[in-house]
């Protein structure tokens, strides 16, 4: 299985994502998480960092290229492993990220995203098994990423404007529509929300 979590910055995704990990774990099933474009892979942290960091300020389409190569990267060294001994990848984020961060947010073409993402991935990236968009309001989603930690200020994407917030939101939104993904409300509690996502994925 290949499935994905994705949502906005304080939806709760890398919670879910480690809450279905253990689903799989007490199975005795092999399973892995990945949390694009960061995961257990050294290059792929490093590349985080550097889109992620403020200070650097890279061109949008920079960033398109690096999550891209993180992605590539992840997928090739940490995923096909595990899937090829029948196990699970569980990831926060894939490539719709892009689509909503880059393309509503920072006004990428979205043609071009999809050009770039679809000349490197194979098919079987484009393929979840399940996927679901977690969604919050504005307020609870700020609310939740001020008391989280103290590195929005440093934070390429999470320092950015109400108004790019707002867009990266409604992006989200039509990529639900226009690619068919099941969206859940992130406010409940993280055991009500897992047990909504274990049903939406035909687990239980």
């Amino acid at each position: 299985m290949y499935l994905v979590i994705e949502g906005q910055d304080a939806t709760g995704k890398s919670t879910q994502v480690e809450m279905l990990a253990d689903f799989f774990r007490h199975q005795n099933r092999p399973v892995i998480t990945l949390h694009e474009p960061d995961g257990d892979l050294p290059q792929a942290h490093q590349i985080r960092d550097l889109v992620k960091t403020k200070s650097y300020q890279l061109e949008p389409i920079t960033h398109v290229i690096l999550f891209t190569a993180a992605r590539l990267e992840l997928w090739h060294k940490l995923a096909v492993p595990i899937l090829k001994q029948d196990g699970v990848v569980i990831s926060a984020r894939n490539w719709w990220s892009t689509l909503a961060y880059q393309g509503y947010g920072q006004g990428v073409s979205r043609r071009r995203i999809t050009t770039i993402t679809k000349s490197t991935m194979p098919k079987e990236y484009y393929q979840p098994t399940h996927s679901v968009i977690l969604t919050l309001d504005d307020q609870t989603r700020l609310a939740r990423q001020t008391t989280r930690d103290n590195l929005s200020a440093t934070d390429t994407f999470e320092s950015q404007p109400d108004s790019f917030q707002q867009k990266v939101n409604h992006a989200y939104l039509k990529i639900a529509e226009e690619f068919h993904i099941p969206t859940l409300d992130a406010s409940p509690a993280p055991d009500v929300i897992q047990q909504q996502i274990l049903r939406l994925f035909d687990l239980i």
